[in-house]
C-alpha cells in the first residue's frame, strides 16, 4: 500500500537547509520515497492557520518505507537541525479512500 509524507515546514534559522537536502535526498531514494513536490509555491484555497514556509509531499512504497527514513541513522542529524530550525508538522498518510 502506498503511503504519503505530508511535511509543512517554516524554518526559523535556514542554515540547515542546504545539508538536510543533499543528504534526505538520498536517504529518501534509499528508502524507496519519491518527491512528489518540495517547494514554497502554494497558496492556501480554504480554511484560516499560520501561512507556511514549504510543503513537502514523499509518495513511499509502504508505510514501513517511511518509518524506516525516519529511523535511519543517517538521518538522525539532519531531523535534529530540521526540527530545531523550523516550525514543522509531519503526517503519514495511507493512500486509500476511506469514503468510497
Amino acid at each position: 500500500m502506498t503511503y504519503y509524507s505530508v511535511l509543512d515546514v517554516t524554518p526559523t534559522d535556514p542554515s540547515w537547509i542546504p545539508a538536510y537536502i543533499e543528504t534526505t535526498t538520498a536517504l529518501v531514494s534509499k528508502h524507496g520515497g519519491k518527491y512528489l513536490a518540495r517547494t514554497a509555491s502554494h497558496e492556501r484555497l480554504e480554511g484560516e492557520g499560520e501561512e507556511v514556509g514549504l510543503r513537502v509531499i514523499i509518495e513511499w512504497p509502504s508505510k514501513e518505507a517511511a518509518r524506516a527514513f525516519m529511523n535511519d541513522p543517517d538521518y538522525a542529524l539532519h531531523l535534529s537541525a530540521r526540527t530545531a530550525g523550523s516550525d514543522s508538522h509531519h503526517f503519514v498518510i495511507e493512500g486509500k479512500d476511506d469514503l468510497a
